[in-house]
C-alpha cells in the first residue's frame, strides 16, 4: 500500500523528481519497513534522501543502527539484477549478506565514533547477478547528525572501479610476459618463465594450457599453469584428427572454424586433485595463427574465472594473450633451431680447417723430402747431363716449388680461418705489388666479358716495419696475397654478367697513404672488403 498520509505534492517534495527510484519511493509503504511511516522521518533524514535523489552521482543512504537502505538512479547499477529494487527499504545486512562481515566493521566505526572514511579500490564479492562476482569499488562513508546532534545514519558516495582495475591487472600479466620472456632463445626457458606470470593472475586465468599442434594434428603441450599436466583436461598429447575426446574434438572445431570455442567442465572433471583458488565451470580454447617458418599452429586453453562474466573485454584478453604466447614460443623455437644451425656450421667449419691443416702438412711433408734430394741431384749432376736432360730436372724442380708454394698457400687458408696466421714484415712498394696481383685476374675478367679496374696510386715511401709501433704499418707479402686472391675471385664468382668489377679506393684516414691504410685495416681484421665489392 502506498503511503497515503502525504498528499501528492507534499510526497513530491519528499521525493523530488521523476526518476525511477523518487517513483518507487513516493509509491512504497514506507510503514511496512524499519524506517516507519514517512511523516515520522526526522528532518535530517529527508534532507538527505532529498540530496541524495537529485544527485548524478551513485548515492546511498543507510538510516539508523539497523542501516536501512535508500539510494538514487546512479547506484542501482552496483546493486544488479538480483538486489534490485529489493534492497530499498531493506536492511543493510539482508542486502549484503555475502560480504556483510567486511561491511559491518566499517559501518560500526563510523556509526559509534561519527569519523568519516575512505576506501579505494576495495574488492567485495557479491552476489547481484547470478553468480559470487569480483567487484571493486572506491567509496567513503560520511556520519548523518539527526536533530539531537547524534549519528543517525551514514551517508556513501561509491563509485565502481571493477573495469579499471581489472584492465590495469590484465595490462600487467601482458606487459609482465613481454618483458619476462624478452631475450629468451630457447623454449623451455620461455615456456617456464610465461608459466610462472601466469601463475601470478590466478584471478582472470585460473589455468592456461598452450597446446603446439603440428601438421599432422598431433597437439603437445607447452605451457601449463593452474593444472598438473596429464590430467583428463590437460593430457600431454591430443589427437585433433581422431576427436575420440571431448577435448580433441574442442580442438577439432577450433582448428577447422579458426574461432574461439567454448566449452563446459561441469561434471567432467575431478578437481580434488589440482590446488586450484578458484573452481572455473567453463574453458575457451582459442586458435592461435600458424606460424610459416615452425609450420605449427598454436591452441590456448584458458580457465575462465567463476567470479567473472565472460564477457567481450575478457575474450579481447584472453585472446590476446594467446597470440602473445603463440608468438612468444615461436620465437623462441626459431632462435633456437637457428642457434642449432649455428653450432652445426660452426662444427663443420671446424673439420673443414682441420682437414685443410691436415691434408696440407700431409702434401708438405714429402714435397719437402723430394725437392731436397731434387735439388742436391740438379747440382751434383750439373756437368754430367745434357742441355735437355738438364732443362728436364730444372722443370722438375720449379713444379716442385710451384706445388709447394701452393701447399703453403692451402695451410694459410686453414690458419685465416681459425684466426692464426701472423704476418712477417719488410720493406715492398706495396701499391705496385697489388697492382701486379689484382692484375693476375684480368684474363680471368676479360673471359668472363667483364672489366676489371684497379685504383691504386702509387706510394711516396716504401712500406717497411723493423719497429713495430703505433704509428708504422704493417703489411705482408703472403698474406696480402692470399687476401687479394681469396677475395677477387669471390668477385668474379658473384659479378658475372654485371660488365665491370672496380677494386675501389678503400681508405681511411692516414698521414702515408689510402692504400697503406686499407692493407694495414685488412691484416688486422678490423674491416673486411667483400663486403664493398
Amino acid at each position: 500500500m502506498a503511503c497515503d498520509s502525504l498528499n501528492d505534492r507534499e510526497l513530491a517534495r519528499l521525493f523530488p523528481g521523476d526518476s525511477e527510484l523518487a517513483t518507487r519511493m513516493r509509491a512504497l509503504d514506507w510503514s511496512q519497513t524499519p524506517l516507519g511511516a514517512v511523516e515520522t522521518w526526522p528532518q535530517s533524514l529527508c534532507t538527505s534522501v532529498n540530496i541524495c535523489l537529485q544527485s548524478r552521482f551513485p548515492m546511498l543512504i543507510m538510516w539508523g543502527r539497523e542501516s536501512v537502505m535508500l539510494y538514487n538512479d546512479a547506484y542501482r547499477p552496483i546493486l544488479g539484477s538480483r538486489k534490485h529494487p529489493y534492497a530499498l527499504g531493506q536492511r543493510a545486512q539482508e542486502c549484503w549478506w555475502e560480504t556483510w562481515q567486511v561491511i559491518e566493521p566499517m559501518l560500526d566505526g563510523v556509526l559509534t565514533q561519527g569519523e568519516a572514511s575512505w576506501f579505494e579500490d576495495a574488492l567485495f564479492s557479491l552476489d547481484r547477478n547470478g553468480y559470487l562476482e569480483e567487484c571493486y569499488f572506491t567509496f567513503s562513508h560520511s556520519p548523518i547528525l539527526d536533530e539531537t546532534g547524534s549519528v543517525g545514519g551514514i551517508f556513501t558516495a561509491v563509485t565502481e572501479t571493477t573495469e579499471r582495475v581489472l584492465g590495469e591487472r590484465r595490462l600487467t600479466t601482458l606487459s609482465e610476459l613481454a618483458s619476462q620472456t624478452a631475450g629468451l632463445t630457447t623454449v623451455t626457458a620461455t615456456c617456464a618463465a610465461s608459466a610462472a606470470v601466469l601463475a601470478n593472475n590466478p584471478d582472470d586465468l585460473p589455468f592456461v594450457l598452450l597446446y603446439s599442434v603440428a601438421a599432422t594434428g598431433q597437439a603437445s603441450l607447452t605451457v601449463a599453469t593452474g593444472l598438473t599436466p596429464g590430467t583428463e583436461l590437460s593430457p600431454i598429447e591430443v589427437n585433433c584428427a581422431e576427436a575420440d575426446t571431448d577435448l580433441s574434438r574442442c580442438f577439432n572445431q577450433v582448428l577447422e572454424t579458426a574461432r574461439s570455442q567454448l566449452f563446459d567442465l561441469t561434471d567432467r572433471i575431478d578437481w580434488s586433485s589440482q590446488s586450484l583458488a578458484l573452481i572455473p565451470a567453463t574453458a575457451v580454447a582459442i586458435p592461435v595463427t600458424r606460424t610459416p617458418q615452425a609450420g605449427l599452429a598454436h591452441i590456448c586453453v584458458v580457465g575462465v574465472s567463476p567470479r567473472r562474466v565472460f564477457d567481450r573485454d575478457y575474450q579481447n584478453f584472453c585472446e590476446l594473450l594467446a597470440g602473445q604466447l603463440g608468438t612468444t614460443i615461436a620465437t623462441a623455437r626459431s632462435l633456437e633451431e637457428g642457434h642449432k644451425r649455428t653450432i652445426a656450421l660452426a662444427e663443420i667449419d671446424r673439420a673443414k680447417t682441420v682437414f685443410f691443416s691436415n691434408v696440407s702438412h700431409e702434401f708438405r711433408t714429402p714435397l719437402t723430402l723430394m725437392l731436397g734430394p731434387l735439388e742436391e741431384l740438379s747440382n751434383s749432376l750439373t756437368d754430367r747431363v745434357q742441355p735437355a736432360e738438364r732443362e728436364q730436372l730444372n722443370l722438375i724442380q720449379r713444379n716442385g716449388i710451384r706445388l709447394q708454394k701452393l701447399v703453403n698457400t692451402l695451410l694459410d687458408f686453414a690458419r685465416i680461418e681459425v684466426g692464426r696466421i701472423q704476418a712477417s714484415y719488410e720493406p715492398t712498394d706495396l701499391a705496385n705489388y697489388t697492382v701486379e696481383l689484382a692484375s693476375m685476374f684480368r684474363s680471368l675478367v676479360e673471359r668472363a666479358g667483364m672489366e676489371l679496374e684497379i685504383d691504386c696510386p702509387p706510394l711516396s715511401v716504401p712500406v717497411y716495419a723493423p719497429d713495430v709501433g703505433k704509428d708504422r704499418l704493417q703489411s705482408d707479402f703472403q698474406c696480402l696475397q692470399v687476401y687479394i686472391f681469396r677475395h677477387d675471385r669471390r668477385a668474379v664468382a658473384s659479378s658475372r654478367g654485371c660488365g665491370r668489377i672496380e677494386r675501389p679506393r678503400y681508405w681511411r684516414r692516414h698521414p702515408h697513404s689510402r692504400t697503406t691504410a686499407i692493407i694495414s685495416a685488412i691484416l688486422s681484421r678490423q674491416w673486411h672488403p667483400i663486403a664493398h665489392l
